[in-house]
């Protein structure tokens, strides 16, 4: 599994319904598993972006696919990256 890291800014329609935001990220945990990801956390933030998402994907594509289902929904919009932990950075740098 590949893990990404994604910054969530929170859209005017998202503003609007803002009470509902814990629900609709416990439902992205439901669907991102069905696509074959995995959330490992989701926080609310304050600063430039309003939410981070940490999750893990099969592959790329599924992380695409969970990521454009959840700007489709028109409540957030996402910057998605992939996200290293020391040990694979370590391997990464010692090649």
């Amino acid at each position: 599994m590949v893990r990404y890291l994604a910054l969530l800014k929170i859209t005017e329609q998202g503003a609007k319904n803002i009470q509902k935001s814990t629900a609709r990220a416990a439902a992205f945990r439901e669907t991102a598993v069905k696509a074959g990801a995995t959330v490992e956390g989701q926080y609310w933030t304050t600063g430039p972006y309003d939410g981070a998402l940490i999750f893990s994907a099969e592959s790329e594509s599924v992380a695409l696919r969970c990521v454009a289902a959840l700007a489709a929904a028109g409540n957030v919009r996402t910057q998605t990256f992939r996200a290293f932990d020391a040990r694979e950075f370590d391997a990464i740098g010692s090649k």
